[in-house]
């Protein structure tokens, strides 16, 4: 029995649309849990200790959607692609309802999921999100994308964008990155400069400012738990407090002294409450 997300196998599965997605799964249980990953980020690009901790109970998926790492296909350009592109890798594991955990560009696609195949969508975690069409979206600031948008990225961009620059914040990222890279053998395949390029093409074409966007989040019914790092660079906290205004069955929480890796950094706490709001039936 695998005791750790970092000994899980890479699995491997054909969906209807021609493509081949990569993915892991642990724990088990009734719903599974579907992870979207951040960008330019894989398989190996989840802290295993937020994964181990949310598959005490659950049935946690995590996969490479279109063109990323080792699934098949071109990375599209857009989020309503990607989230369709998410739903056929669902469809292809037999998976007919779901919660989704959706983190950066994945909140972005989960958003989307959630509007394309609602019945299917029973719970949703936005982390470090922001709406579509929310004035100041339109692109990074230029720091933000130096740092994580060069052809060649570095654990120090990785740092100064997903953790704070308290010595706290930077000692807990780099014990982040040391379980990101505990897996020795079978790692996924890193992301190539083409999905990089596409990736931020769909969030540049997201943050187009919209407010008749904003809208649409009227239309997501299902319960909704917004988080973010109270010193996110990369999204800012004040989309989680739009989303948790925009979003009608939403409610929101900021967690300290972290940024756009809180949810590595807060791993044991962000776990507790993500299985604390999957399991509140009564919201």
């Amino acid at each position: 029995m695998n005791t750790s997300y970092a000994e899980l196998p890479n699995l491997r599965v054909s969906a209807n649309n021609g493509i081949e997605y990569a993915y892991r799964e642990m724990g088990a249980g009734q719903v599974p849990l579907l992870l979207l990953q951040h960008f330019r980020g894989n398989l190996d690009s989840w802290d295993p200790a937020l994964i181990d901790a949310l598959a005490v109970s659950r049935h946690v998926i995590t996969f490479d959607n279109v063109g990323v790492g080792a699934t098949t296909g071109i990375t599209p350009n857009s989020v309503e692609h990607m989230a369709r592109d998410a739903i056929s890798f669902m469809n292809a594991i037999e998976v007919d309802q779901f919660d989704v955990l959706g983190f950066s560009i994945g909140s972005f696609v989960a958003q989307e999921m959630a509007l394309i195949r609602p019945d299917a969508l029973r719970r949703m975690v936005l982390a470090s999100s922001a709406p579509r069409g929310a004035p100041g979206m339109h692109g990074w600031a230029p720091d933000v994308i130096g740092a994580v948008g060069k052809r060649e990225t570095s654990p120090d961009g990785y740092l100064k964008v997903f953790y704070t620059e308290s010595a706290p914040s930077q000692r807990a990222g780099g014990e982040s990155l040391k379980r990101m890279f505990a897996r020795r053998g079978d790692r996924d395949q890193p992301t190539t400069w083409e999905t990089r390029l596409a990736q931020y093409d769909a969030v540049c074409d997201w943050g187009i400012p919209n407010h008749a966007a904003l809208q649409r989040l009227s239309g997501i019914g299902a319960p909704v738990f917004v988080a973010n790092g109270d010193s996110d660079p990369m999204i800012l906290p004040r989309y989680s407090y739009l989303l948790g205004g925009l979003i009608p069955r939403a409610r929101v929480k900021i967690y300290p002294n972290s940024a756009h890796g809180f949810l590595f950094q807060h791993h044991a706490s962000f776990a507790a409450d993500v299985e604390a709001f999957l399991d509140d039936i009564g919201h």
